[in-house]
């Protein structure tokens, strides 16, 4: 008997219920702050009511859980069977935005968005078994370049929230005073935190600042809690909630590009988390994965969410506490589904005002622009080839979204495209890469091992610290920027 149990790995190691329960819980707590801030910042965007946020808040929770049942439990070749938590990916708030904003915003823009997610949802999981093949496709110039690009277009609607403005395109010549101090004050919050503390703390600096802020709204009266008195106590979410999804061709490619970028990050935080738990991961093992996450994006699609991605926290977390079961994952996964059956706990975060929405999203949209150009050091910029394709692919990304009415000059179908900075940036990145780097690209072995130093590290967004990586050593093995 006591060989039994030491031959099973502990990954597989079933613990008992309580420290399940625990251990799962933990995870919850490092991954919640960021799990609720997506619908929070895509509803502000498209001015979505109070009710609806609710609903988005409770529906991304729930599907949190599922999509992470797939990836821990797994089922047939669906999931990598590692404790990976799975959420919303912060790459693909810009482009849902773009897209959501483009029809209007309000219910027709998470209509669109809903049909996009759907679609890429199903296209990742098609193209899963050969994704590892394509990563040579996508090297650190061209996701680095998307990535600063996506951060830097955030960043007007962080300021139109925090300055309480009608619109990121729009120039606001009088600014309410106690606006800007919600704004600021929240950003100060999450810095202070940041600097004082260290480990768990940090990781929910977002969170803090964004109860600090709204507890001093609150008390000036700027904040309004009667929405969770009139929350029902229990709720399910249903398929197609807000009505039938919309598919149009430019937010569905749009989508599809966010999903490449996304698999991508993926793939490096299943390598970080084979490390850690003592697993060798095969091709196989990135295909399940990715199977997964093009399985869960798609009923994220169906059940009022977004696409997902195995989130960066929830590995450093089992670095630092040793628990390697994925059942713990398993239990917190259960526990997701569990609380976005609860809408009073939605109304409570719907409540957040949004100056002190503004001041977190400045935090955390300035940061994914640091991501890219943290995955930018890895590129040779004496080719002059890189220099061009960063340089374009921002330009033109700032032209769109400095001057978002130059899409009017355009017709329809095109007007996504170039009334979106996040698009039009990373359609450029993507092109240029193939027009001056093709051969390069072409001329690196379809059949070798995937160098994880390529790939984009999200873990820098929640505060975690992230390993040196050996540029010069990857570009010999790779054999280009």
């Amino acid at each position: 008997m006591a060989s039994d149990t030491s031959a099973i790995h502990p990954v597989d190691e079933k613990l008992p219920l309580w420290r399940l329960g625990a251990y799962g819980f933990q995870h919850i707590l490092a991954f919640y702050s960021a799990a609720v801030i997506v619908p929070i910042l895509v509803a502000g965007a498209l001015h979505l009511p109070q009710e609806t946020l609710i609903h988005l808040i409770d529906a991304d929770l729930f599907t949190c859980g599922i999509a992470s049942l797939l990836q821990a439990v797994g089922f047939g070749p669906v999931g990598v069977r590692l404790p990976l938590l799975q959420g919303v990916t912060f790459t693909a708030v810009g482009p849902m935005i773009a897209i959501g904003s483009a029809v209007g915003g309000g219910t027709p823009g998470l209509l669109s968005i809903y049909g996009s997610v759907i679609v890429a949802g199903i296209v990742s999981l098609l193209i899963a078994p050969y994704f590892a093949k394509l990563v040579r496709f996508f090297p650190p110039v061209v996701t680095g370049s998307i990535i600063l690009v996506i951060g830097l277009a955030l960043l007007p609607v962080a300021a139109n929230d925090i300055v309480s403005g009608h619109g990121p395109g729009m120039v606001q010549d009088r600014v309410p005073l106690r606006s800007l101090c919600y704004g600021l004050g929240t950003l100060a919050s999450i810095v202070i935190v940041q600097r004082l503390f260290r480990g768990f703390i940090a990781t929910i600096a977002v969170l803090i600042g964004l109860c600090v802020g709204t507890l001093a709204a609150w008390l000036l009266g700027d904040a309004r809690f009667g929405g969770v008195a009139s929350a029902p106590l229990v709720s399910v979410t249903r398929p197609f909630f807000f009505g039938t999804p919309v598919f149009h061709v430019v937010p569905i490619l749009s989508m599809v590009i966010v999903m490449v970028i996304t698999m991508v990050e993926t793939i490096g935080n299943v390598y970080a988390t084979g490390e850690i738990v003592g697993k060798t991961i095969t091709r196989e093992d990135i295909a399940r994965t990715l199977r997964a996450d093009g399985i869960a994006t798609l009923l994220g699609g169906v059940f009022n969410s977004f696409p997902y991605t195995c989130f960066a926290e929830n590995v450093g977390l089992v670095r630092m506490t040793g628990v390697k079961s994925r059942w713990v994952v398993a239990a917190a996964a259960v526990i997701m589904m569990l609380l976005g059956c609860l809408p009073k706990l939605g109304a409570i975060v719907a409540a957040v005002p949004s100056p002190v929405l503004g001041g977190a999203a400045l935090a955390m949209f300035a940061t994914v622009a640091v991501v890219g150009v943290q995955t930018l050091t890895r590129v040779d910029f004496n080719r002059q080839s890189n220099v061009i394709i960063v340089g374009t692919s921002i330009g033109l990304g700032m032209l769109a979204t400095a001057q978002p009415h130059i899409s009017d000059t355009f017709p329809a179908w095109a007007q996504i495209v170039f009334g979106s900075g996040i698009t039009l940036g990373a359609l450029s990145a993507i092109f240029l890469h193939l027009l001056f780097n093709v051969r390069r690209t072409l001329a690196v072995d379809p059949d070798a091992e995937i160098v994880p130093a390529d790939l984009p590290d999200e873990r820098i967004l929640m505060g975690l610290p992230v390993e040196a990586r050996k540029s010069e050593e990857t570009e010999r093995q790779r054999g280009f920027g």
